[in-house]
């Protein structure tokens, strides 16, 4: 008989208990607008990015919770059941009270609701292959698709409005229900049904690239490593590519689903192993660690970037 694995970020139906799963075997975290997993160290700011954060463990399938119990939060101090506090010698030394003048009650600022849902998306265009397996793209969804060509008796039920966090809870902005739990959270039932899923939308009408010249760029380091933002949003994955052809220069080919293409060898400031660097395609960035061969501090990300004259020291000092 099958089952439904509970594993985070898995959540395949399996028959095969030895089958390989990849997963987060830690709590989310969301801290400070920051999101991602206890058990793994990406953080990113977007709910769309905390879902496409990639698992970290490697197992097997189940249907058991084992998701590590959360630590419980320190409570304060009790206060000792003998202590007394006098009350009297408290109001003898607070100043008397002083009488106040009427003034006129101020205007209660309006409330501000929630951000406006984005804008549904559309459903596929007739005629459009769709791979098998593919998840529907609708929010609390996650059905896939199973190969049916016909497509009958499909019903999407999912949520249209964004996720909401606030003080605790968790919900979403197109209905009431709200919960403690994230696990709460992602088993909350759609409140809207659609005759058909989402699985590829729109066919890709061939309108022409549009090349960037630049794009924003941010970085910061640590003693052995540089972290590089390319802010650049919906880039393909399929479609993309990012190599390390030598120790001072980063090949990026960034192609967008709306049509944009960022295509320039980046040169950059120090020297790199150009093994050991990684990359990660979020929703609004690629994100780019680069491993330092020589230690030293980088003032500017870019080789041809101007000097501020700023030194920031991490591990040994950079050239002069």
């Amino acid at each position: 008989m099958s089952k439904k694995c509970v594993h985070k970020s898995c959540g395949k139906t399996y028959t095969d208990e030895s089958e390989a799963c990849v997963y987060h075997p830690g709590p989310p975290v969301f801290h400070e607008g920051q999101k991602g997993w206890k058990c793994c160290k990406p953080r990113v700011l977007t709910f769309d990015e905390f879902l496409s954060i990639p698992p970290c463990t490697t197992g097997t399938h189940t249907d058991i919770d084992d998701t590590p119990i959360p630590e419980p939060k320190p409570t304060a101090p009790e206060i000792l059941s003998n202590t007394s506090v006098s009350l009297g010698s408290l109001s003898e030394a607070l100043p008397a009270p002083v009488a106040r003048l009427p003034t006129t009650a101020p205007t209660a600022s309006p409330r501000t609701g929630p951000s406006p849902a984005p804008p549904e998306s559309e459903d596929d265009e007739e005629g459009v292959a769709i791979p098998t397996g593919a998840s529907c793209r609708r929010r609390g969804c996650g059905q896939s698709y199973t190969g049916d060509e016909t497509r009958a008796n499909e019903t999407c039920v999912h949520h249209p409005g964004a996720p909401i966090f606030h003080e605790g809870s968790k919900g979403w902005s197109c209905c009431k229900r709200r919960v403690l739990e994230f696990d709460q959270f992602m088993n909350i039932e759609g409140c809207k049904t659609k005759d058909r899923h989402l699985f590829v939308g729109k066919a890709k009408k061939d309108s022409g690239e549009e090349k960037l010249d630049t794009v924003r760029t941010d970085f910061y380091q640590t003693a052995t490593t540089v972290i590089a933002s390319f802010y650049l949003k919906k880039i393909d994955k399929t479609s993309s590519s990012i190599a390390f052809s030598n120790s001072t220069t980063v090949d990026l080919d960034l192609k967008t689903a709306d049509s944009k293409r960022y295509n320039t060898a980046f040169p950059l400031y120090g020297t790199v192993d150009p093994d050991k660097c990684t990359f990660r395609i979020l929703g609004t960035k690629l994100e780019v660690t680069l491993v330092k061969s020589d230690g030293g501090s980088w003032p500017v990300l870019r080789a041809d970037d101007p000097l501020t004259g700023e030194i920031v020291q991490v591990g040994r000092a950079g050239r002069v």
